[in-house]
């Protein structure tokens, strides 16, 4: 077992979060900048925090002033506690409604494959090596 905390592990994904490993969507990176590192990394961070402690994926549903504005995702560890280490991202009043929980998408992510691989190489710069993904 490896000797991180919390704390330890949601450093070292704070300190590798950047435009480079947001969401390639184009409306996502205009809201990416350093007053809101946490923009567009939910998917790719709860996907490293289930490499490392497994779990189960949770994902809802991002409002906006009545309108669907995308999805969140987040953890909930094998304890039962829930995980969000990106719910920071949403300053805007947005709500996140009909959480569910989701497999782990199999292999390479379709769109964010380059993103994940980055953010998980960075993140074994500050930590050391991580377990496999699950």
């Amino acid at each position: 077992m490896n000797p991180w905390s919390l704390l330890d592990i949601e450093q070292a994904l704070r300190a590798s979060w950047a435009a480079d490993t947001c969401s390639p969507d184009d409306i996502t990176r205009a809201g990416w900048g350093s007053d809101n590192p946490a923009w567009g990394h939910c998917d790719i961070t709860a996907l490293i925090v289930h490499d490392i402690f497994g779990g189960d994926l949770v994902v809802g549903e991002v409002h906006l002033e009545g309108e669907r504005h995308g999805f969140h995702w987040w953890n909930r560890l094998p304890s039962g506690l829930e995980l969000d280490l990106t719910r920071e991202q949403f300053i805007r009043g947005q709500s996140i409604t009909a959480a569910r929980v989701v497999p782990r998408p199999p292999g390479p992510l379709p769109r964010r494959w380059g993103e994940y691989l980055l953010l998980r190489e960075r993140v074994v710069e500050h930590l050391g090596p991580l377990p496999e993904p699950v």
